[in-house]
């Protein structure tokens, strides 16, 4: 079942005579409950073509439907999570979480449920008071996740969601946000620069190029989950990305 279409989709930017193409003619198809990462060099679109989808931006041209609809705005059908957390410093742990199902107007009394079912999931017990400068990063990003979670999206859009943790935590992070996604089984796109991150994430990993933002490839990541980072056939699919990211940097 396909879940979202993206069908020549561009954007472009002008100030004054000059015109620069961000996005050209992009096209793409995500099916139900894929994990989809958006890989390519620093400026090629990827934040953009994300803000799009996500209704942040307009596009210059195309479409995007998710299921039926077309997609121009933001909405409660399509989670966000930001690089930075984007979490409201005044409101605790357990009150970020609420927060979507609140602008919904969920009953209180399921919003009590979904939060706990959700802050257990995430191994955030007892931490439902922190305010989140008393988190860690880690403890941050769950929220977040499962913050976006809350509002029962179709589709999570995430912008580089761990590209605010040390290298240290990063893996560990990763492999948290996998056990998440499983139980969940959400649609999701993720923007990132981290090629073993796509690896290790996704099943799906669309490369950008710098040239007009056009899609270098489509690469299926046909790997077993949960993935060995040590495994033959997960070097093999690193070594594809790093060398289409090499030929996408050729054309900047």
């Amino acid at each position: 079942m396909i879940k979202l279409k993206v069908e020549h989709l561009g954007k472009t930017f002008s100030r004054g005579d000059d015109t620069r193409v961000v996005l050209g003619d992009i096209s793409f198809e995500v099916e139900d409950r894929q994990f989809v990462s958006i890989l390519g060099p620093s400026g090629c679109g990827k934040t953009t073509l994300l803000s799009i989808l996500a209704g942040f931006q307009d596009a210059t041209s195309g479409n995007i439907l998710l299921g039926n609809r077309k997609v121009s705005r933001p909405g409660p059908d399509r989670g966000f999570v930001f690089q930075n957390y984007a979490l409201f410093p005044w409101m605790t742990v357990k009150e970020n979480v609420m927060f979507p199902m609140k602008q919904q107007n969920v009953p209180r009394e399921e919003r009590e449920r979904t939060a706990a079912r959700l802050l257990n999931m995430a191994q955030l017990d007892g931490k439902e008071n922190f305010f989140p400068k008393e988190l860690s990063g880690g403890m941050k990003q769950r929220t977040a996740f499962i913050r976006a979670l809350a509002g029962r999206p179709e589709i999570l859009l995430m912008d580089e969601p761990m590209g605010a943790v040390d290298f240290q935590m990063r893996q560990k992070l990763q492999e948290e946000l996998e056990s998440l996604w499983l139980k969940e089984q959400i649609t999701v796109i993720m923007v990132t620069h981290d090629v073993d991150e796509a690896v290790y994430l996704s099943d799906r990993v669309i490369v950008l190029s710098s040239k007009q933002g056009r899609i270098l490839d489509d690469v299926f990541i046909d790997l077993p989950r949960p993935r060995d980072r040590e495994a033959e056939a997960y070097e093999k699919h690193k070594t594809r990305l790093n060398s289409l990211l090499r030929k996408a940097f050729k054309e900047i």
